[in-house]
């Protein structure tokens, strides 16, 4: 449902912002679509380019539960290298 109000929202122009991709990420991690999940962080990167902890926890998270462990430490490594804040979340996730 996540997915469909995003395409519903870019419809009517809506301008998708960091909190709106964060959201999204975070409910395709809780719906176990690690696939999606990451599909968004690549296209929110390429559009917003604003990947924040938030961000990459939600993705660290869905790829986890899909022990995608592979993923999950390249998005740890991305992390690092874009000087974004590891914080308990993140690792916790």
């Amino acid at each position: 449902q996540a997915l469909r109000l995003l395409v519903d929202m870019a419809s009517v122009h809506v301008e998708m912002d960091t909190v709106i991709y964060n959201s999204a990420i975070s409910a395709c991690e809780k719906a176990g679509r690690w696939d999606q999940a990451l599909r968004l962080l690549v296209e929110m990167a390429s559009t917003r380019g604003e990947l924040n902890t938030i961000t990459y926890a939600a993705a660290v998270s869905a790829c986890a539960k899909g022990r995608l462990w592979d993923h999950v430490l390249r998005l740890l490594a991305e992390m690092a290298s874009a000087h974004v804040g590891l914080d308990t979340i993140t690792y916790n996730a």
